[in-house]
Order: C-alpha cells, then sequence, then structure tokens
C-alpha cells in the first residue's frame, strides 16, 4: 500500500509538472511572435534588396554576420554581396 501511495504522488508530480511547469510549452511551439507563420503565411524572410516577402524554403540563402538573409533571385544576392551594408541599413530603416 506504501509502494502504491508512492506511486500516486509520483504521478501527481509529474502531471502537474509536465503541465503547469517543465512540459507547460512543449506544445505550444514557438514563441517567437516574429517568426511565427499562419497557415496563408509562408513568407518567413524579407528580401533586404527589394523588400519582398521570401518562403523558408524558397530563393537563396546568405549568411552575414551571424544573420541569415534570403533573397528571391540570384541577382538580388549578387547586388547583396557588392553592398551589403547598404540593403541592411535599408532594412533597419524600415523597421523589418
Amino acid at each position: 500500500m506504501e509502494g502504491l501511495v508512492s506511486l500516486l504522488i509520483f504521478a501527481l508530480f509529474f502531471y502537474f509538472m509536465m503541465r503547469l511547469g517543465c512540459g507547460a510549452h512543449m506544445t505550444h511551439g514557438s514563441h517567437d511572435k516574429k517568426r511565427s507563420h499562419d497557415a496563408n503565411d509562408s513568407a518567413g524572410f524579407i528580401d533586404p534588396v527589394n523588400g519582398e516577402k521570401v518562403a523558408d524554403d524558397q530563393g537563396y540563402g546568405k549568411l552575414h554576420n551571424g544573420k541569415l538573409y534570403r533573397f528571391i533571385t540570384r541577382d538580388n544576392l549578387d547586388a547583396f554581396d557588392r553592398q551589403p551594408e547598404k540593403y541592411i541599413n535599408n532594412i533597419n530603416k524600415t523597421g523589418e
């Protein structure tokens, strides 16, 4: 009987920890509002050259100073390669 009580206490502890504590956010997904996606919104990036939306799995990617930028066309990627600060400053001014 003592073993059953211990098991019940452990089960309740586990339930409350998963429900309210350690596992509470497991089913919610990411809480990053900037990167959240709706079913209608598959674009996760903004092309810094022309300001158009780019889906996570489309276009071209470039890692610059530890941040990933995505581009719709190869021409936009090449333009960014030539003058990255110009396009990064444009993004910062528009608030993207």
